[in-house]
């Protein structure tokens, strides 16, 4: 039987992961190999009725330019018990590639000890993919999908603060991102936005939504005394994975919940409940500025890929096999700013659970002192007095108080 590899994808949707699933498709094809895509990504790995897509060299090159994916994506988390290893066996596979983020990788982490396990001898290669930038790679790589989402965002973003200086008004914009803000961040930074809100930012000081609100009216009211009435200010979704039920449930939104008792916050624009609460506070501090909420998300993750990540992406499919080749297994493939292609070991970067560790945005690095320190804009010391024309205790409006920085 001819020898085969399969390919998935899971989570959400990135750019650049047709350029990936082609880039693989094709090589793999050249050197005489079956190439398998799997729709409905884990769940079909392990069902009794995989729903498989068989890849020729033509269709593989069609995608390669391509949004989206052409390979159904699944946010679907196997149990150890659902493992097996039927389809590897009847498919006669000898690589298992997986396309995705945090949880895509821990999941082949997992897979990869219980092939090994099971005397299994298959070989799996994970492709970090997310708009979030959060799997922890060598520095100075990011993950695939991100520099083309971010562009996206700048795009959107721009187009936002354009708006808010021909209205005269402020927008409270929410950017993706599960618990780090790379995104919020990398947007906020490009288009000079004078506030930016990201959970890092949090690391003297618990993240409530008090303190969001209190850093806008910062950068609104210092805005004020620079003369200027508009503005925007982008705030990370992640800063939610810090904060406790209780505390969200307290925005006042009337929430549905799972089965755990957790608010689902996929059901809700994040940007509404920033905004909804500001406009609360502005109307007690009776500060007439009208703010409108913006929400940048899925907008994003099917974009067309940048050229970075149409390059980008290619050198990750060409390491796929090139790892493969030297008999590599149960690694990500990493690509540094030269091209060149290592292996980074799932063992090495996971928790004592085989969870993969995020990462987050370094706010010792000097582009954050930079940015957070002159690139946006607040309250300090110096603006105490002529803030009181507008607040009555401006020191609780003072950037580095509201923080504990």
């Amino acid at each position: 039987m001819q020898q085969s590899i399969v390919i998935l994808a899971g989570g959400g949707p990135a750019p650049g992961i047709n350029t990936v699933i082609s880039t693989v498709a094709k090589v793999f094809l050249k050197s005489g190999y079956r190439v398998i895509g799997l729709h409905g990504g884990y769940k079909s790995l392990f069902s009794s009725n995989p729903d498989m897509v068989e890849f020729d060299f033509a269709f593989a090159d069609d995608i390669q330019k391509q949004g989206g994916s052409a390979i159904q994506m699944s946010r679907h988390k196997p149990k150890d018990e659902e493992f097996n290893t039927r389809f590897f066996i009847q498919n006669n596979v000898k690589l298992l590639v997986t396309i995705g983020g945090d949880d895509t990788a821990s999941t082949a982490n997992r897979i990869s000890r219980y092939l090994s396990e099971n005397n299994f001898k298959i070989q799996n290669i994970h492709v970090p993919k997310t708009i979030d930038n959060d799997l922890p790679l060598p520095e100075g790589s990011p993950t695939f999908g991100y520099y083309s989402a971010k562009d996206e965002g700048v795009r959107i973003a721009q187009t936002v603060y354009e708006d808010a200086r021909t209205s005269g008004n402020w927008f409270v914009v929410s950017a993706m991102g599960r618990e780090a803000g790379h995104l919020a961040f990398g947007i906020g930074a490009a288009c000079h936005l004078p506030m930016i809100i990201i959970p890092e930012m949090f690391n003297k000081t618990e993240v409530t939504f008090d303190r969001i609100v209190r850093l806008i009216i910062s950068s609104m009211v210092k805005r004020k005394l620079l003369g200027i009435k508009y503005g925007v200010a982008i705030v990370s979704e992640g800063v939610f994975h810090f904060m406790t039920d209780e505390e969200i449930v307290s925005s006042g939104v009337n929430f549905t919940f799972d089965d755990h008792g957790h608010p689902e916050l996929g059901n809700v624009s994040k940007a509404h409940i920033y905004n909804m609460l500001l406009q609360h506070k502005l109307k007690e501090l009776n500060i007439n500025i009208k703010s409108r909420p913006v929400e940048i998300g899925y907008e994003l993750r099917c974009v067309r890929p940048t050229a970075f990540d149409l390059m980008y992406c290619g050198l990750l499919g060409y390491g796929v096999k090139e790892l493969f080749d030297r008999g590599i297994s149960a690694a990500m493939v990493t690509s540094d700013p030269a091209g060149k292609v290592a292996p980074l070991y799932l063992k090495d970067v996971a928790d004592e659970n085989g969870k993969v560790k995020p990462r987050l945005v370094d706010m010792d690095s000097e582009k954050a002192h930079m940015v957070f320190n002159n690139g946006i804009q607040f309250l300090g010391p110096e603006d105490h007095v002529a803030a009181r024309k507008y607040l009555d205790d401006p020191e609780h409006y003072d950037f580095n108080n509201i923080l504990n920085w």
